[in-house]
């Protein structure tokens, strides 16, 4: 075993000191002996992060993944700021992974350029591949391909927080929509039970037999579908006030689920009985296009569902907008959002996202061989691919790009 000291980049003095454990050993019961010598030296800081760099080549991590060296190792290296393992096997890659992965119960990421790293990307929770001059085996089994290592930062914190954010948005309509639907049905039931006195099973008897002006009788397919229909203009109109980007695909899915719906009904509602199905349902759009009170609910009911929600956030976005909401209306209105990014409202600095935000919606020069004038651009898209639908495809980009070669100065 081997113990050394070295300065802390991140210090301004060597007054902070971070120390390297270098671990090798040529057997399984001096490796277990070492690692289990160290986390007893730790003391009450094991599972704690020390100011310490775990440094393990292959032939001890051998010994130090079976089963009686293997929580010694795992705890010992929890307790560390950084653990490299050098001159290791593809197989002793994914097991460090695999084992991390089990017993931390952690969300892993694993990145690699080469055919060596694909054992461990694919045991990973997230798996990224670099395309590079060791070919594609990598890129093309990971979740996410880049082309250069800089590019992972963005990957996570840029577009990785905005996919979780829209991941979240979508688990939450689910339960939105579904909850609403059944919601309405049950308080109508209720509603109409308290205001006759009646039980629930009464009141839904009550429907079934509730006679119209002109003879037809009001049932439980006629209020279902009545009820329904506000749920889906409902929540389609909800899903709206969600989005934060409007495209020609949310158009189509906000506006063309309520149009598609109203389509299936009347086409539902007439097939019988040229197709044997659903004889119960024959006339009835064509009663409920026809009812007056239909059409007034169709608008109070959304406004009054949503109501709330508008006045909420209109009022939110008054006072107190967040960082996102302010880019995107100086976006909006032309105007360079550099200065909000890296300022809040008292002036002071933000933190990393916000400055990864700043280079994201950076604004830089054009080449100068192009146009004596400079030309301001705004960067959009990800940060590691290039236009799309362009005339060089993806691909031909990936397999040419030397990142061993020195880029020209301009």
């Amino acid at each position: 075993m081997e113990y050394s000291s070295i300065p802390n980049p991140n210090t301004e003095a060597s007054s902070h000191m971070s120390r390297i454990l270098t671990i090798t050993a040529s057997y399984c019961k001096g490796t277990r002996e070492t690692l289990s010598h160290h986390c007893g030296m730790l003391g009450d800081a094991l599972h704690k992060e020390n100011d310490f760099a775990l440094i393990i080549d292959g032939k001890t991590l051998k010994y130090a993944l079976t089963f009686g060296a293997r929580q010694y190792f795992l705890d010992l290296a929890l307790s560390c700021k950084a653990v490299i393992c050098c001159r290791v096997s593809p197989l002793q890659k994914s097991e460090v992974v695999e084992m991390v992965k089990k017993q931390v119960k952690v969300i892993t990421l694993a990145i690699g350029d080469g055919a060596n790293d694909v054992g461990m990307i694919q045991t990973a929770h997230v798996g990224v591949g670099i395309s590079g001059n060791e070919g594609l085996q990598a890129a093309n089994s990971s979740d996410y391909s880049i082309a250069q290592f800089k590019y992972l930062k963005n990957l996570l914190l840029v577009h990785g927080a905005w996919n979780y954010n829209r991941v979240a948005k979508c688990i939450l309509y689910c339960f939105y929509k579904n909850i609403v639907l059944y919601i309405i049905e049950v308080s109508l039931i209720k509603l109409i039970a308290l205001a006759e006195g009646m039980t629930d099973h009464q009141a839904f008897y009550c429907i079934d037999h509730t006679p119209f002006d002109n003879g037809n009788s009001v049932d439980y397919l006629f209020v279902g579908n009545i009820v329904y229909t506000y749920v889906v203009v409902t929540v389609c109109l909800k899903a709206g006030m969600e989005t934060t980007a409007w495209t020609r695909f949310s158009h189509l899915a906000v506006w063309g689920s309520m149009v598609l719906w109203m389509l299936f009904f009347a086409v539902y509602s007439a097939i019988w009985p040229t197709i044997p199905i659903a004889p119960d349902m024959l006339g009835q759009a064509g009663r409920v296009m026809q009812c007056w009170s239909f059409w007034l609910g169709l608008i109070l009911v959304p406004t009054a569902c949503l109501l709330k929600d508008v006045v909420w956030n209109a009022g939110r976005r008054t006072v107190r907008k967040t960082l996102l909401e302010e880019v995107q209306e100086l976006e909006a209105r032309a105007v360079d959002p550099g200065a909000a990014v890296l300022r809040d409202a008292s002036g002071r600095s933000l933190n990393e996202r916000a400055h990864l935000l700043t280079r994201v919606f950076r604004k830089t020069p054009s080449s100068v061989g192009r146009s004596n004038s400079v030309q301001q651009t705004v960067s959009h898209g990800y940060a590691f691919s290039q236009e799309e639908h362009g005339v060089v495809s993806q691909s031909q980009v990936v397999r040419s790009y030397d990142t061993t070669r020195q880029r020209p100065s301009l």
